[in-house]
């Protein structure tokens, strides 16, 4: 069987105004379309069939993954996502604080862990995993950052963390690399400015991917990517926003290893990409078509979204027989049985 899936807009602030409209066949204005969302997740649930029709939970239950369309035109802020443990403690916890989930001060909005994985869909640029220490120090050194440079090669990251988030001064940016210098910009005094320099700064090529697993900090910078996530909001930021940061609970699960290369390598069987998933929860995969998508027959669910505009594709699934078009920037759920 199939349905159509209709996604919930978001418009954040950073959102970019052009990228999802234009997906959508629709003329852009000033608004800004930061995500376009497809799952069960009660802050933003899809419909089916039309934008008013029956919710997809009331066909599919409660989905434990959520596939977003996101864009955005200025850096989200600098994050991280709990595992499954930490996020039934904390979410636990605030419930005994008798903090309400629509509540600003709000981390734990659910009680689920949320490892994720981006494809670009166009240029995007990021900052993603911890590099090499002794690259670090370099870097830092190269921007005349010699104090920090200092913390850094004596107390390792997790005491360089420590002391940066301790600090109140804005360190000199005349010798910082522009995208640092544009963060700069929107967030003069922010103490994550001495952090973002230890990440991996990246822009991938539309195709190219990152794995987020659990504990990883990040920041997306700029563009547009497919994002898939178990079904959870839960962010733990640290800086560049104006929403609630929680240092203190950063610092406790966040993962402070270094990560040698952020990009997923993939693996292309036909024409299909297929991706590296940080959980076993989903996998991703990309299909660039010369004719119509075939499906071997599953009992799992899948979620199948077009992203061309203008030009939906059929999606040929074998069992039970059924020819089903999808509109670019939709999605149709499929599950096909034995």
């Amino acid at each position: 069987m199939s349905h159509r899936v209709i996604g919930t807009a978001q418009h954040y602030a950073w959102g970019d105004t052009t990228f999802i409209p234009q997906l959508l066949g629709q003329t852009p204005t000033n608004t800004p379309w930061a995500e376009l969302w497809f799952g069960t997740h009660p802050t933003a649930p899809s419909h089916i069939e039309s934008p008013d029709g029956p919710l997809l939970q009331s066909i599919t239950g409660d989905m434990n993954v959520l596939v977003k369309i996101l864009a955005c035109a200025s850096p989200l802020s600098l994050q991280t996502h709990p595992t499954q443990q930490q996020a039934e403690r904390g979410f636990a916890k605030e419930n005994a604080a008798a903090i309400s989930l629509d509540d600003s001060r709000r981390v734990y909005v659910d009680d689920a862990d949320k490892p994720e994985m981006l494809v670009a869909l166009t240029p995007f640029e990021a900052l993603c995993g911890f590099a090499d220490i002794d690259i670090s120090v370099e870097k830092l050194r190269a921007m005349s950052w010699h104090e920090e440079a200092d913390v850094l090669d004596m107390n390792g990251i997790d005491g360089y963390l420590l002391w940066a988030f301790d600090q109140r001064e804005t360190p000199d940016m005349s010798s910082a690399p522009q995208w640092l210098q544009r963060i700069a910009g929107l967030y003069p005094t922010d103490q994550c400015l001495r952090v973002a320099p230890l990440l991996h700064h990246l822009t991938l090529q539309p195709g190219q991917a990152l794995a987020l697993p659990a504990g990883n900090l990040h920041a997306y910078l700029n563009g547009a990517g497919l994002e898939v996530m178990t079904s959870s909001n839960n962010v733990v930021r640290a800086g560049f926003t104006s929403k609630h940061i929680d240092v203190a609970e950063l610092l406790r699960i966040v993962d402070s290893s270094t990560l040698e290369n952020p990009i997923v390598s993939p693996s292309v069987e036909g024409d299909w990409t297929h991706y590296s998933s940080p959980t076993e929860a989903f996998d991703v995969s990309l299909y660039q078509p010369r004719e119509n998508i075939q499906l071997d027959a599953s009992a799992s669910l899948r979620v199948l979204v077009s992203l061309t505009p203008g030009q939906p594709f059929h999606a040929d699934v074998v069992l039970p027989n059924e020819t089903t078009d999808i509109r670019s920037g939709e999605t149709v759920w499929v599950i096909t049985q034995n």
